[in-house]
């Protein structure tokens, strides 16, 4: 297994040393080029009507949302409905809620519940690579963290759907950083919370000391506290986006025996090596989008998570905090502002939401209404959005709990 793991690094490093993040850049030659689906496209092809908004933040990145406005299975397409924003996590995008298809993906299955349905997809994301004021290639525009896009993003994306749908307020679900993000704009803008119905957090990353993740372990000597590494990798780009990766990746991850061997230790990179639950058959879709890019900083806010142990703002280091915080220390955020009707679903077998870290949150939070154990032993951290039972493990309980929550405002 090291031998696979580092081959895959190997020649991760090799596309991305010969990759151009621009828009001229030739893909593989020899390989017959196929553009790429947007979530909008994605969503018709499955019959689904689907609308894509801009949404601009006050710093000025231009968010993409996708929305699912109503079901074509259901016959009231003009009636008023609850909305329901969706987050991705880290590395991912909107697409991840949708290629497990209308069955089992849970973007449909809320459609077909009822809901209305938006995805959205934070700054630096192929959907949300745009700024009003820096260029791509600026290193400002890759100055943010998963801090801002809970600080920022999600309440521009959750004002901009409360004034389009005329409604009060809004479910939640969160994947991953889409959980870590929440637990920010809870506690650094509590004002948030009167705008959420429903909150479910599926793999929540808050607390990160009991992580097994191996990148995070491994790499956490060197950026796990401001320093030389930490500095020399700021503010950057991280596995960008770009047609060459994705005809590198997509091409490797097809259904051959040996490729798709490959594609599984791709997939173990990314998301820890308890994969025994995933639908395999998605693979070279998911590789098609993913990864969608993100900052470093990103990246290196979750590994100093892991070695403070606590769920803090980025830390610069002290002359830069004092600077910024008004303290040499990052503050921590305080979870007890969020106020918000929460529901939190963690995996045993979840090497980045680890069931101790998860632990730590019940006692924080104030309207914690449920706190659910996947029952089954080798629930991982991808299985929250691309296992084959995840309809009737994690959606199904979505969907009864939203529901019981607006038969309550009836």
């Amino acid at each position: 297994m090291l031998k696979e793991l580092l081959l895959a690094a190997l020649a991760i490093t090799a596309v991305l040393a010969v990759a151009k993040d621009t828009d001229d850049f030739d893909p593989f030659i020899d390989i017959p080029f196929k553009r790429l689906r947007t979530s909008a496209e994605r969503i018709e092809s499955e019959g689904y009507p689907a609308e894509s908004h801009y949404v601009e933040t006050p710093d000025g990145y231009v968010l993409n949302l996708f929305r699912i406005p109503h079901s074509p299975r259901l016959n009231n397409g003009q009636l008023q409905r609850p909305a329901v924003l969706i987050m991705h996590g880290l590395f991912s995008c909107s697409d991840c809620f949708l290629l497990n298809g209308p069955d089992d993906a849970l973007a449909y299955n809320l459609a077909d519940a009822g809901y209305d349905v938006w995805l959205g997809n934070a700054r630096g994301n192929l959907y949300s690579r745009n700024n009003t004021r820096l260029n791509v290639r600026h290193p400002y525009f890759w100055k943010f963290s998963w801090h801002e896009i809970g600080a920022i993003d999600l309440p521009a994306m959750i004002d901009y759907i409360l004034e389009l749908t005329q409604e009060r307020a809004l479910h939640y679900v969160g994947h991953s950083q889409g959980c870590t993000s929440f637990f920010v704009m809870g506690s650094f803008r509590p004002e948030y919370n009167a705008k959420i119905k429903t909150a479910h957090m599926l793999a929540p990353s808050v607390f990160m000391g009991n992580t097994t993740e191996g990148l995070i372990v491994a790499t956490a000597p060197v950026l796990g506290e401001p320093g030389l590494g930490s500095a020399l990798l700021e503010n950057q780009v991280l596995l960008p986006y770009n047609d060459f990766l994705q005809r590198f990746l997509d091409t490797t991850c097809s259904n051959q025996p040996l490729t798709l061997s490959y594609c599984k230790t791709l997939a173990i990179l990314w998301g820890g090596p308890d994969i025994g639950n995933l639908n395999r058959t998605l693979l070279p879709q998911i590789t098609e989008t993913h990864p969608a890019g993100v900052s470093s900083n990103q990246a290196i806010h979750y590994i100093q998570s892991y070695t403070s142990n606590q769920f803090r703002l980025y830390d610069w280091g002290s002359r830069k905090n004092l600077a910024y915080y008004g303290v040499a220390e990052p503050p921590s955020y305080d979870l007890t502002q969020i106020t918000a009707e929460l529901y939190l679903y963690y995996g045993l077998s979840d090497g980045s939401a680890n069931k101790d870290d998860v632990a730590r949150l019940p006692e924080l939070l104030p309207n914690l209404a449920l706190l659910h154990e996947v029952p089954e032993p080798t629930w991982g951290h991808l299985d929250f959005i691309f296992a084959v039972k995840v309809k009737s493990l994690i959606n199904d309980l979505v969907l009864d709990h939203t529901k019981a929550y607006e038969e309550r405002g009836k």
